[in-house]
């Protein structure tokens, strides 16, 4: 009973890991590389001038631009700058009555012209000319709605790659008799083994990771999931329920009235500051502006916050009075909240977010090595038919496109950013494009040659992509290695010699698997050394010469 029980968890193991592993390998990839998606986006935005003044100074040059740029707005939307993102993003809102539909010929803006956006260097209060990208957004989007796909479809899909994910996690520590012994063992050159050890130490080295992400990224999107009890209760008001279980303020409706002088907003920041006991301020949003019963909401920046729910406060803009603040989460909404953060680790420190990192390239290596498994495993079988399936060729094409593959649509999309033309119309889904037009290539070249050699080969091409980067980047813009390094700006920097790094671990992969030999079955090794014995039975012996 109990061998049986084991066997049928590791047939469950296997094909739960095995059916979703193509698809799950591309949303680790992509919520890995989502750790640091401020500074990727930094990165791919080389305009944006690091910030040097005051949160409180920023948000004052952020409402005299506003005032210049949108004084007719009905709220304004402040992002202030921080240490990972030194961009000062901001939005407004205009009155339906400023809308003009597009002249004969022209597309219709987003949102119909009623929003519109900047960015602003926090140091000078103006405007800053920046190329168009999605940044490290892109690939935090990636991760969940899978870009091409209709959201709803994608979403569900992920959600499903995360319970097939969790299935394969439990199965695989139920099958794993010698989880902890085997952890320190690694036996290379050994063929099947040397693959078997390579995933259970990947699989063990951040097991606890593993199971939190996975579980916690099933969260994220559970009343999308299980919608039904929401449904029930809220059966037409889906917003009061978000209001009421996410603990937060409701809009501000209504027009604006009269005109006033509002107080300065270092006064209201302050104030938010000694409401939160010395907690920094993230955002705040004005609502009717410049009007005598104008408000501005002020939200806590997420910094050393294990929740993803950021308290706010209300405040009147013209007399300073505090109005109203967000209401006090309870038991299941701080639990939401958790759950939330911990899978997009806001309030990790640069220790703990490398750690989270280098725990999510485990992940990767985990099911990587877990798809190679299962092609390394039925290989032996094929053999002795004489001929390779169809079943081991397609995975053996979708492996080598997959696993190494994706790295070379990675590279890529960084090298559309430096590369693309600055003024190329819907820039960002042009960069998007590169991506999968690069990925789509070398799935392609793997399945017309789904060989041994097409590993090294797409190997040593995302790594000679990923090293190159740094020399593309000091070619066309000026934040290069010889700037950022002598300034002290370890974003960019960082940014530029991890890619050297990335690049040098496929190319030693890439070398690794050009001298690879598979290891010899103990039927082959028996067969080779019967042959060379009946090889030499037959060799005729070399007659002994005569003496003298």
């Amino acid at each position: 009973m109990k061998n049986g029980f084991r066997q049928s968890m590791a047939w469950l193991h296997t094909w739960t890991g095995l059916l979703v592993g193509w698809l799950l390998l591309l949303i680790f990839m992509a919520g890995t590389a989502s750790y640091y998606r401020d500074e990727i986006s930094r990165w791919m935005r080389p305009e944006l001038p690091r910030s040097t003044v005051s949160s409180d100074v920023a948000a004052q040059r952020a409402l005299t631009f506003l005032q210049h740029k949108a004084p007719q707005a009905e709220s304004w939307n402040v992002t202030l700058p921080s240490p990972r993102n030194p961009a000062m993003r901001m939005f407004w809102r205009n009155p339906e009555s400023m809308v003009k539909p597009p002249a004969e010929g022209e597309k219709r803006r987003r949102g119909g012209g009623r929003f519109g956006d900047a960015t602003v260097d926090p140091n000078t209060g103006n405007e800053v000319s920046a190329r168009e990208t999605r940044g490290g957004d892109f690939f935090y989007r990636l991760h969940f709605d899978l870009h091409y796909i209709p959201v709803l479809w994608a979403r569900y899909l992920v959600g499903f790659c995360a319970m097939f994910m969790l299935v394969a996690i439990i199965t695989g520590v139920i099958t794993h008799k010698k989880i902890f012994k085997d952890f320190f063992t690694f036996r290379p050159d050994k063929g099947l083994r040397s693959w078997l050890d390579f995933h259970n130490v990947s699989a063990v080295m951040a097991l606890p990771y593993h199971a939190m992400i996975t579980y916690t990224g099933i969260v994220t999107l559970m009343f999308m999931y299980l919608p039904w009890g929401m449904n029930k209760a809220y059966p037409n008001d889906e917003a009061a329920f978000y209001s009421e279980a996410f603990a937060r303020m409701a809009d501000v409706e209504g027009p604006g009235e009269g005109s006033a002088t509002p107080v300065p907003i270092q006064q209201l920041l302050d104030s938010a500051r000694r409401e939160w006991k010395g907690a920094d301020v993230g955002s705040f949003v004005v609502s009717r502006p410049g009007a005598a019963n104008a408000v501005v909401d002020v939200y806590q920046r997420d910094v050393r916050r294990l929740s993803s729910d950021a308290p706010s406060l209300r405040f009147n803009a013209v007399t300073g009075e505090l109005v109203q603040a967000s209401p006090v989460p309870g038991g299941a909404t701080q639990t939401r909240g958790v759950m939330y953060g911990l899978h997009l680790a806001h309030f990790a420190d640069w220790g703990l977010r490398a750690l989270f990192f280098l725990s999510g390239l485990v992940g990767c290596l985990m099911v990587a090595s877990g798809v190679v498994l299962w092609a390394v495993k039925e290989r032996p079988k094929h053999a002795k038919s004489g001929r390779t399936g169809f079943g081991l060729r397609l995975v053996d094409a979708l492996n080598i496109g997959a696993v190494a593959g994706l790295p070379i649509a990675f590279a890529a999309y960084f090298w559309g950013n430096r590369l693309l033309p600055l003024e190329l119309a819907e820039r960002p889904a042009a960069e998007a494009n590169v991506f999968f037009y690069a990925w789509g290539a070398a799935l392609l070249a793997a399945f017309l040659w789904p060989k041994r050699l097409m590993w090294a080969a797409q190997l040593y091409v995302g790594a000679a992509l990923f090293a190159l980067i740094p020399v593309v980047n000091a070619l066309t813009t000026h934040a290069h290695l010889g700037v950022t390094l002598l300034a002290g700006d370890w974003v960019l920097a960082g940014f530029d010699l991890m890619m050297l790094a990335f690049g040098a671990m496929l190319a030693y992969c890439g070398l690794r698997m050009q001298r690879w030999q598979p290891a010899l079955s103990a039927a082959e090794k028996k067969k080779r050394q019967a042959a060379a014995a009946a090889a030499a039975a037959a060799k005729p012996p070399v007659p002994a010469e005569a003496s003298a």
